[in-house]
C-alpha cells in the first residue's frame, strides 16, 4: 500500500516555544504517512526540545547552528533550502513569523526560510493576545501574500491559564494540511522547473483575472427593538477568507457582509449590511457576477414587529415575540431566470444529519455548489479558525476535506471554483 506521503521530503522548522513539545508528534504523525523528517531546531526550540529527541524520532540528524564548520563547508543552509519537498514551520511563534515577515536571516532556521523556493506550511503558535495584535496580523498577511500557507492556531487553553486563539493545531491537523499541500502541487509543473517552480507553492497566474465575484459574509441581525436583536454565531472567518481568496485570485470581488468583529480582506469591495432584506437587496445591486457564494448566515426569521423604543421589563407578563420568514437569499438568486451568476455556491450550516440535510438543500434551493458543515457546539466550527467541509454539487458529487484552517479551505474552495468557471 502506498502511503499518501511515501518518500516525502519534510524540512521541519521548530520554533521556540511551549507547544515545540508537539512538534515530537508530528514528526512520527508525518513518518508513519511515509514522509522523511528533517528537523531544523531554533535556539529557543532547544530550550523546551532537545536535537537529541527530534533525531530520534525522525531517523535523521537534527540541524541547529548556522555556523556549523562541517555543514557550512557545503553551504549547508542553501543545502536544507533546497533538499525537500516542502518547509512545515511548527510552532511558528510571534518572533519567528515576525523575522520570516521581515526576512531576517539572523540564525539557520530564517536563513534557511529565506533562500528556499520550497512550498511553506506554518502552524502558529503564541498567547492570544500575541497573536490579535496588529503587528502579528501584518506579519500574517505578508506572509500569505508571499505564498505560506497557515494551519490553525485553534482556540483553547494557554500555558499562561488564558484561553482563545492561539493554540498550536493538532498534529494530525498539520499532517492532514501537509497533505494537502502536496496534493496541490502539480507533477507536470515539478517536472518542467526542476523543483517546485514557484514561490512557496504559489502560482503567478490569476485564474479568477476579469471575473466578477459576489460574497457574502458573517450573520444577519434582526431587530427586536433599538437595543436588542435576533442574530447567529457566525463570525464570518469562512465568507471573508473566501473573498480574500477570491481577490488574491485575480477576481473583483464585492463581498457583502453581514455584522462582525474581523478585519476586512485586503482588494475587495465591502458593503456593509444588517439584516437579511439589506442582505439581500445588496446583493441585487452588486449583480451581474460569473460567481456568488453566499456564505452568509442569514437569519431565517425576524421579529414581526420591530419596536421603536426599547422594550421595558416592567414586572408585567413577558411580551409575545412573533416571527415572520425572512427572504432566501441564495434561492432567490440561484432560481432567477435573467442575470443568473455562473456558478452559484451555497453554504449548509448543520448539526445532525450534514450530508443529507446537505443533499436536500442543494435540490431545494437550485445551486450549482453546496459546501456544509457540522456546526455542533462540540466542533467549534462557528466562531472558530478552523473548518471541516463537504463538498457537493447537484449531480450527486461530494467530496470531505480534512480540518484545515479556514483561510486555507476559502484558498482550496476558490480553486475548485475558478477550474468549474474555465472555459
Amino acid at each position: 500500500m502506498t502511503l499518501p506521503l511515501q518518500n516525502r521530503r519534510i524540512l521541519l522548522v521548530i520554533g521556540g516555544g511551549i507547544a515545540a513539545y508537539k512538534s515530537l508528534d508530528l514528526i512520527r504523525r508525518l513518518r508513519e504517512r511515509g514522509a522523511r523528517v528533517r528537523p531544523l531546531l531554533t535556539a529557543g526550540a532547544q530550550e523546551f526540545v532537545t536535537p537529541l529527541a527530534a533525531a530520534a524520532l525522525a531517523g535523521e540528524r537534527a540541524h541547529t547552528d548556522l555556523f556549523d564548520r562541517a555543514e557550512e563547508a557545503e553551504i549547508g543552509h542553501i543545502k536544507l533550502a533546497r533538499d525537500a519537498d516542502a518547509i512545515v514551520v511548527a510552532p511558528a511563534t510571534a518572533n519567528l513569523m515576525a523575522r520570516m515577515a521581515s526576512g531576517d536571516a539572523s540564525d539557520l532556521a530564517s536563513t534557511v526560510l529565506l533562500a528556499t523556493t520550497l512550498p511553506i506550511l506554518i502552524a502558529p503558535a503564541m498567547n492570544v493576545r500575541m497573536w490579535q495584535h496588529p503587528a502579528t496580523r501584518r506579519n500574517l498577511a505578508t506572509l500569505k501574500g508571499d505564498g505560506v500557507r497557515v494551519v490553525g492556531p485553534n482556540d483553547g487553553a494557554m500555558a499562561e491559564a488564558e484561553f482563545g486563539p492561539g493554540r498550536l493545531a493538532e498534529p494530525l491537523e498539520i499532517a492532514d494540511a501537509v497533505e494537502a499541500m502536496l496534493g496541490e502541487i502539480s507533477t507536470a509543473s515539478s517536472a518542467a522547473t526542476g523543483g517546485f517552480g514557484f514561490l512557496a507553492g504559489r502560482s503567478p497566474q490569476k485564474p479568477l483575472a476579469g471575473r466578477r465575484v459576489l460574497v457574502t459574509s458573517g450573520p444577519t441581525h434582526e431587530p427586536i427593538d433599538p437595543v436588542r436583536y435576533l442574530a447567529n454565531r457566525s463570525s464570518g472567518r469562512q465568507g471573508h477568507a473566501i473573498a480574500a481568496a477570491a481577490a488574491e485570485a485575480g477576481a473583483e470581488v464585492t463581498l457583502i457582509s453581514g455584522p462582525v468583529a474581523i478585519a476586512d480582506p485586503k482588494g475587495v469591495t465591502i458593503v456593509r449590511v444588517e439584516t437579511a432584506r439589506e442582505m439581500l437587496a445588496a446583493v441585487e445591486a452588486a449583480l451581474p457576477a460569473d460567481l456568488a457564494v453566499f456564505a452568509a448566515a442569514v437569519g431565517d426569521w425576524r421579529p414581526a414587529q420591530d419596536s421603536t423604543s426599547k422594550i421595558k421589563k416592567d414586572g408585567a407578563a413577558v411580551p409575545p415575540l412573533s416571527l415572520v420568514e425572512n427572504p432566501d437569499i441564495l434561492a432567490t438568486i440561484a432560481k432567477r431566470s435573467e442575470g443568473r451568476p455562473k456558478l452559484v455556491v451555497g453554504f449548509a450550516a448543520e448539526t445532525d444529519s450534514v450530508i443529507a440535510h446537505a443533499r436536500a438543500k442543494i435540490a431545494r434551493k437550485g445551486c450549482d455548489l453546496l459546501v456544509a458543515n457540522d456546526v455542533s457546539a462540540e466542533g467549534g466550527v462557528m466562531g472558530g479558525t478552523a473548518n471541516t467541509i463537504h463538498l457537493l454539487d447537484r449531480d450527486g458529487g461530494l467530496e470531505t476535506w480534512p480540518t484545515l484552517d479556514k483561510d486555507e479551505v476559502g484558498r482550496r474552495l476558490v480553486e475548485r471554483f475558478a477550474a468549474r468557471l474555465a472555459p
